[in-house]
């Protein structure tokens, strides 16, 4: 009788087993999605049946939760209107956009209704001590609000000051919100500074939070990446450094100080920044400010800078991210730079440098000599052959763990922001990117860019298919998993 019992126990788990792996494969076929990421994951499953399954469910899949898809749902059109009314606002905004750079502002205005704004002022910030300083003297000038929203907040160092000048901005009057990532901000949320800011006053969200029962119900590697900051309605900062002090943060990873870039802004786009800040506090809260901001444009700079934000995350405008990127690859003509601290790409990417570079146009890829992820850099590695071979560019940058992120196209636009160039922010994440249609502006982000280079060393395709096998297989192993990393 056990023997029966013990068999007919065994065909159960083989069915439950076999029901579930048929199933979740049949789910992964029905999404639809590049097919390399859809192969990837099916091996996965049929590899390692079990763990791979399991896999699936917790990362496979893009779930933030139901409260936060119906406020998105909620919000859109409330947004939306406000931003067309925003605009309609501005006086002298008569400008062409230039053709380079057209393409990518229709589809941005299409896809998330974000304008080009003319009319503003910017400030390449390239140390980390002015970063931290212009932000700090620009919340000690605060009258109304300070909005500051980031992927990592790291205690220590010159970062406290700037926790000090948020509870003494309170005192004055000044409302004063932070929006800090659950995950990057994890040193952050286990000081005391939480419970510090809290009691003097400043607003402290944990945005996506984590734990073991949100797995069930959310995908907890889902990540908010933007680095973004609104003060009152005048001045606005974005770009690739997280609220840290270099001197601080991950001086045990061995990669030397991060190297990074902000852009602090002025004129008519701020507003435009302050209502991404909102979207994401309403989409954390449910609390909605949008309709506290009366913003009347007596402040615009008169100069002719335009700017377009360009936000994205699993809710914002589907793929307007990559698109926007293979547009700009495309659109170059004589020198195209990109700059990036994690390179992972998928293969419409990849075609469009190397076709880049078949035509003809100058294609530059600098990267870190050094990562802080040992799995990422075998991934990237393993592009460099085709790369190489097409005639694109690498450049290995020596001089710290380079973390700034930006794409210069000829002399004519650039896009710059927090987007690293992996399917994690061009998917998944929530980031955020500023198109740059300004030659003058461009003149000093590719002084930048040839300043990283002065910095690099150019990687030689004969030199490179030396390396050794070990490398070369470690590389395809994370090849085959990069449409998941």
């Amino acid at each position: 009788m056990s023997d029966y019992i013990y068999t007919l126990l065994g065909w159960l788990l083989f069915a439950a087993h076999t029901s579930l792996v048929v199933g979740v494969t049949l789910r992964v076929i029905m999404k639809r999605r590049p097919v390399g990421v859809s192969l990837a994951w099916l091996a996965l499953i049929y590899a390692i049946p079990i763990l791979g399954v399991a896999t699936y469910i917790l990362f496979g899949e893009v779930r933030l939760g139901r409260k936060r898809a119906e406020r998105a749902k909620a919000m859109y059109r409330p947004h939306a209107d406000w931003i067309n009314v925003l605009v309609a606002r501005f006086p002298g905004q008569q400008f062409v956009v230039s053709d380079p750079a057209r393409p990518i502002y229709e589809l941005v205005k299409a896809r998330l209704n974000m304008p080009m704004l003319s009319g503003n002022g910017m400030t390449l910030l390239q140390q980390p001590g002015e970063i931290l300083a212009a932000l700090q003297a620009d919340i000690r000038a605060a009258r109304s609000s300070c909005y500051l929203e980031y992927y990592i907040w790291y205690p220590g160092g010159r970062a406290d000051a700037i926790a000090f000048e948020l509870m003494d901005a309170v005192r004055r009057g000044v409302d004063c919100r932070l929006l800090l990532d659950s995950v990057g901000s994890a040193d952050f949320f286990r000081s005391h500074w939480p419970r510090r800011l809290r009691e003097a006053g400043v607003k402290v969200v944990e945005v996506l939070p984590v734990g073991a029962f949100r797995l069930l119900f959310e995908r907890q590697d889902l990540r908010m990446h933007r680095k973004l900051v609104v003060i009152d309605d005048d001045v606005a900062y974005t770009g690739s450094m997280n609220l840290v002090d270099p001197a601080c943060f991950k001086q045990n990873a061995g990669v030397g100080q991060w190297v990074d870039i902000m852009l602090r802004i002025r004129g008519p786009i701020v507003p435009i920044f302050w209502s991404l800040f909102v979207w994401d506090w309403e989409m954390e809260t449910g609390e909605r400010l949008l309709e506290q901001l009366e913003y009347h444009p007596i402040s615009c700079l008169d100069n002719q800078l335009k700017l377009q934000l360009l936000p994205s995350g699993p809710f914002m405008g589907g793929d307007a991210i990559q698109q926007s990127l293979l547009t700009s690859i495309y659109q170059a003509r004589r020198r195209l730079v990109l700059i990036t601290p994690y390179f992972v790409p998928d293969d419409p990417l990849v075609a469009a440098l190397c076709s880049a570079a078949d035509r003809g146009v100058e294609v530059q890829l600098v990267l870190p000599a050094r990562n802080d992820s040992r799995m990422v850099n075998y991934a990237c590695n393993a592009f460099f052959d085709e790369l190489l071979s097409a005639g694109v560019e690498i450049h290995l940058y020596g001089a710290g763990l380079l973390h700034t992120k930006c794409v210069l196209v000829d002399h004519q636009f650039a896009l710059v922001g927090t987007v690293n160039l992996d399917k994690r922010s061009l998917w998944l994440n929530f980031e955020m990117t500023l198109l740059i249609d300004d030659g003058q502006a461009m003149g000093e982000l590719l002084q930048l860019a040839d300043s990283y280079l002065s910095d690099a060393e150019p990687v030689s395709w004969l030199e490179w298919r030396q390396r050794p096998l070990r490398k070369r297989i470690a590389e395809n192993l994370f090849y085959l998993l990069s449409p998941l990393l």
